[in-house]
């Protein structure tokens, strides 16, 4: 018996250091830190922008330019800095809260601004306008037969989640089941088997990928970025969705696909261009790993997989981005520029520090958000002041600001994600 004791004793032992480990192992990625990592990529964007357009806000609604609005909103989300929600009602309001290519548009790349419409229209609804034009074209597909638009995996990124987002709003399926249809034609039919590989758990980036198509190694190509477009696009919808058969089967598309994805990251944190090729379209890579990043982090964050398991890849990951893509000055190195295809822009290197930059700092924001709420759930929580006796006498808090992390000015004292409204809608 005193053998047994001794036996359990040491594994409760073993065990508890085990999670002490794996908290202290967290709190390497201090909150604080991460907001000014993603300040200073962020400053450093808008700097370039504003003083190309000197228009006092990042102009342009394309679709490029919309992504980065979705990070600006994470990262609206966990900062409250109220400079980046004047810049988002000012981005609106100049284009008049209209889609790029006009309300009767089937095309995805339109509908992407939408995203953002509809998360400024959840903080004030009283504001319809900032949603009649996104609504108009949403509306129109849903009166169509036609589900075949979406032909690549960044046309989901850029439209689903404004489906599942009106159907928040309104409170009608309608939008979750004409947006299913899609997703699934997409999914499983497009080029005859679809474009997800149910062996494999990855998806082509397009039709063009599909078998026969072989890499140069001789093996299915999938595209990082491809994985982390589909990754955010089923993320991005799940934050609005009841728990329906559709949602339950998207998180579960999720996880398979994580399981997937976490194997091949690479030893220095990230993901290779082409995610099973590492001698071909290969090299670090920042809009695909800050995507898949942003995924696993939000899959963690909502209980869906072990935290313990998947926090250190998450670490690794950040620490790739930060301390090998960051530069001092905020630019990103390892960029892919803009394309179809795994090979554009080889090699990427860090030399080449701003491009596609719309979709680089997007990624880098959405992906911080996340790490964030995670990095933060580690750390102790602040013990609220007690209510003074008397009422009437006026209570001074002082908060201290946080240095940022490498030497940044960051964010700190009163912010804490999940504490504030404005996460991205139904969050």
């Amino acid at each position: 018996m005193d053998r047994l004791k001794k036996i359990i004793l040491v594994f409760l032992v073993l065990v508890i250091a085990n999670d002490t480990c794996m908290i202290l192992n967290a709190q390497k990625m201090s909150s604080a830190e991460i907001l000014g990592e993603m300040d200073i990529a962020n400053r450093y964007y808008i700097t370039q922008q504003k003083s190309a357009g000197m228009s006092g806000f990042v102009t342009g609604n394309t679709w490029e330019r919309s992504f980065y609005y979705e990070g600006l909103s994470a990262f609206y989300s966990v900062s409250q800095d109220s400079a980046f929600l004047s810049d988002m009602l000012k981005w609106g309001t100049a284009y008049n809260w209209e889609l790029p290519g006009g309300n009767r548009s089937r095309d995805a790349s339109d509908m992407c601004c939408g995203q953002t419409y509809i998360y400024l229209y959840l903080l004030d609804r009283y504001k319809e306008e900032r949603i009649d034009d996104t609504r108009v074209c949403i509306d129109a597909m849903l009166s169509s037969d036609k589900t075949e638009d979406w032909k690549t995996t960044d046309d989901l990124q850029m439209a689903m989640p404004v489906f599942a987002a009106l159907g928040k709003v309104y409170d009608d399926k309608r939008y979750y089941d004409r947006m299913d249809e899609m997703y699934e034609y997409t999914k499983t039919r497009l080029g005859g088997n679809g474009l997800y590989n149910e062996e494999d758990h990855l998806w082509f980036s397009d039709s063009t990928f599909l078998p026969p198509y072989k890499g140069p190694d001789g093996k299915n190509c999938y595209w990082s970025r491809g994985n982390g477009w589909v990754l955010t696009a089923l993320v991005r919808t799940i934050e609005n969705m009841p728990n329906n058969s559709y949602r339950r089967a998207y998180i579960k598309t999720l996880k398979d696909m994580i399981d997937a994805i976490v194997p091949l990251q690479r030893s220095d944190g990230f993901w290779n261009v082409s995610l099973k090729d590492p001698d071909h379209f290969e090299g670090k890579e920042v809009t695909g790993t800050a995507l898949i990043l942003y995924g696993i982090a939000w899959v963690v964050n909502n209980g869906e997989i072990s935290r313990k398991e998947y926090t250190p890849v998450i670490e690794k990951g950040w620490e790739a981005l930060i301390k090998e893509s960051l530069h001092p000055d905020g630019s990103l190195g390892y960029v892919q520029g803009e394309g179809g295809d795994p090979g554009v822009g080889q090699s990427v290197n860090e030399e080449v520090k701003q491009g596609f930059e719309d979709v680089a700092v997007g990624s880098f924001l959405l992906a911080g958000s996340e790490v964030y709420r995670l990095a933060k759930s580690f750390e102790p929580k602040e013990k609220k002041p007690r209510e003074p006796k008397d009422k009437k006498k006026p209570v001074h808090m002082n908060y201290q600001r946080r240095p940022g992390g490498r030497g940044h000015t960051g964010y700190g004292g009163n912010m804490g994600a999940g504490e504030y409204p404005g996460r991205f809608p139904g969050r």
